[in-house]
Parts: C-alpha cells; sequence; structure tokens
C-alpha cells in the first residue's frame, strides 16, 4: 500500500512525502526519528493519537534538522522548524507529522495535510 502526505490549500494540493512511515507501536513512537543519520527528502513519519492532546516532541539524537506538523483532524494547529540535537515543540494534535527540515515551508496553520 502506498501512503502519501498531501497538503490542501486554497484549492490546490501538494505532495509532502511519497516515502511514509506510521508509528504505530509504543516502541516506534519512543525511538521516533533517533538514531537515524538522514531521512529521504520525500519522506515523512506519522504518529497516530487516539485523541487530541499535548505532543512534544524532542530531538535528543536526532542528527539533522527537520519540520513537525501538529494536526487535529488533519487541520493543522502548529508547525516547527527542530534544530538537530536540542529542538523541542510542543503543541495539541492527534497526529504528529515529522518531515525533513524545509519539506513543510508552504504549510500554513489552518492548511489541510491529510495521510492516504
Amino acid at each position: 500500500m502506498d501512503v502519501r502526505v498531501i497538503h490542501e490549500r486554497d484549492g490546490g494540493t501538494e505532495t509532502l512525502a511519497s516515502t511514509v512511515d506510521i508509528a504505530d507501536s509504543f516502541l516506534a513512537r519512543a525511538r521516533g526519528l533517533m538514531f537515524r543519520a538522514s531521512v529521504p527528502d520525500d519522506y515523512a513519519l506519522v504518529f497516530e493519537f487516539g485523541g487530541r492532546t499535548r505532543r512534544d516532541v524532542h530531538m535528543v539524537f536526532v542528527p539533522f534538522a527537520i519540520d513537525v506538523l501538529w494536526l487535529a483532524d488533519d487541520e493543522v494547529q502548529a508547525l516547527k522548524t527542530l534544530s538537530a540535537w536540542t529542538g523541542l515543540g510542543a503543541a495539541e494534535a492527534d497526529r504528529l507529522i515529522e518531515l525533513p527540515a524545509g519539506a513543510a515551508a508552504d504549510v500554513s496553520v489552518g492548511d489541510t495535510v491529510r495521510v492516504e
């Protein structure tokens, strides 16, 4: 099954990532992108949660910057570029998406981002 991350804005669509992993277990969510040297330019790691609450992201043991999208019902609630090793971010969400730094440059709060 091919999974993509799609950004919708002003009637247009853009594929943010076509190489997508789903962090669907406790261990996968805890590990995230830690200990990886890099990720492909078209990559996303998607964290699915059962409900909306505050979700924290840290960059301990992640040696490259990333863009993080906090979503609620596919609507972007917050986004932030986190620096390698020391970045921190938090916002309310029922889904998180981690992308290579710069991949979400055209995404804004209020936009729709879907995983399909």
